[in-house]
């Protein structure tokens, strides 16, 4: 009896660390997601659609430059149309270790204005995204929980979910974020994130994905379509890629103040 019992034991002990090796804990989910491979540059006309309720309520069409390099990524967004944000420009320009440096051009005002990071959980050009929602933010800055190791949501299944809660509360606008991250990509393709009463505020969701080719047989999986919907007040924001382009290089001027208040 004694020999049957420590045969279980063993056989349990085995058992165990064999999962335990296999295992894959939140905070791994979520630096892969950080550090996924991303395109040396990419130039993208894009759709942002506001509505309330399931109803359009406007349609801005906006051109895309991305470029980056040394790990870091940096981003040029133009607003086309309509004519309330037309020749409006926006820069964000990803940082180690610290926050992202952001400025904007208003075309009303004239000038390059500086994002600061008071400025984080203000509306970007007035959709449902915020200034921080743009930017990268450091997997260091949050503890990271997995709480599921398979689950299906919107268009897509068997994902891993992890909770993600800011080691300083004052650092983000958010109490906490549930992330549902693809296994293949890692890219988090629904994120719920919540206000500081610790109820659902908005959901940013990935309806697709398509896979692109690049220089050197590289392969990037570009998320094509991103809703960002105030579950509190109905209202979201739909950004659409309509055309993009990956590894075409792009001059550094693009990417510069002085671009922002020129625009060429």
């Amino acid at each position: 009896m004694k020999k049957s019992i420590k045969t279980l034991t063993a056989a349990l002990l085995s058992l165990t660390l064999g999962a335990g090796a296999f295992a894959i804990d939140g905070t791994e989910v979520m630096t892969r997601a950080y550090d996924r491979q991303k395109p040396d540059f990419s130039k993208a006309a894009v759709q942002l659609t506001l509505s309330k309720n399931g109803k359009t309520e406007e349609i801005r069409n906006v051109g895309e430059y991305g470029r980056c390099k040394d790990g870091l990524s940096d981003v040029v967004m133009i607003f086309l149309s309509p004519a309330s944000v037309k020749n409006t420009r926006f820069l964000q320009k990803e940082n180690n270790g610290k926050d992202d440096d952001k400025w904007i051009y208003l075309p009303s005002l004239k000038n390059v204005r500086r994002v600061g990071s008071s400025d984080g959980s203000k509306p970007f050009v007035g959709t449902d995204f915020t200034y921080d929602d743009m930017s990268t933010r450091e997997v260091a800055d949050d503890t990271h929980e997995l709480l599921k190791e398979s689950a299906d949501k919107g268009n897509f299944k068997d994902l891993y979910v992890v909770k993600s809660t800011p080691k300083d509360p004052k650092s983000s606008q958010y109490s906490y974020r549930i992330s549902y991250v693809t296994k293949d990509a890692y890219i988090p393709t629904y994120i719920e994130m919540y206000d500081n009463k610790g109820k659902l505020l908005k959901v940013n969701e990935i309806k697709a994905i398509n896979k692109m080719p690049g220089t050197n047989g590289r392969v990037y999986n570009i998320p094509m379509e991103n809703v960002m919907t105030n579950v509190q007040t109905g209202h979201a924001t739909s950004m659409k890629m309509v055309n993009i382009v990956v590894d075409q290089p792009l001059d550094d001027h693009y990417f510069t103040q002085n671009f922002l208040s020129t625009g060429k």
